[in-house]
């Protein structure tokens, strides 16, 4: 199992009212997550379990061409496809608490950096008003009214 990678710089004991979740500044008081670089092994997000083999972890997957990602991420070879130039993302660190999580839609969204759905639900105000709708309808989605 993968272990963390090393942070450089910020943290999460700076005040989102300086800069917010996008800009440099940040505050978090979920757990976070020391980090050391990660090699290639098993990718395992910290929310809901999933393991995966992952062969790469960083912005320019090996065999992709001129392909750069915009973000730092594990990558797989896709399995369904015999090109070596084809990958699939598995997931990365949230950008405020540094859990490793999986780009599933029920822990992570990227918008500018990778957030875990429950750090981007806690700063849901400081998103665009399209992605607070959505992570809305996640949490009455994942927390359905019970009708007695």
């Amino acid at each position: 199992v993968l272990a963390p990678r090393g942070r450089e710089g910020g943290g999460c004991d700076e005040d989102p009212q300086n800069g917010g979740v996008f800009g440099p500044q940040m505050n978090c008081d979920e757990e976070q997550v020391p980090k050391s670089e990660p090699g290639p092994g098993v990718f395992e997000c910290s929310l809901c379990g999933l393991r995966a083999p992952c062969n790469y972890y960083g912005q320019k997957p090996p065999n992709a061409r001129s392909i750069v990602l915009l973000e730092k991420c594990y990558t797989m070879n896709d399995p369904f496809v015999s090109q070596k130039d084809r990958f699939l993302i598995i997931g990365s660190y949230c950008s405020l608490c540094n859990k490793i999580v999986c780009v599933g839609q029920e822990c992570s969204l990227f918008y500018t950096k990778r957030f875990c759905i429950p750090c981007a639900k806690k700063y849901i105000e400081q998103f665009p008003e399209e992605i607070q709708l959505d992570l809305r309808k996640k949490k009455h989605q994942q927390n359905p009214q019970s009708s007695s």
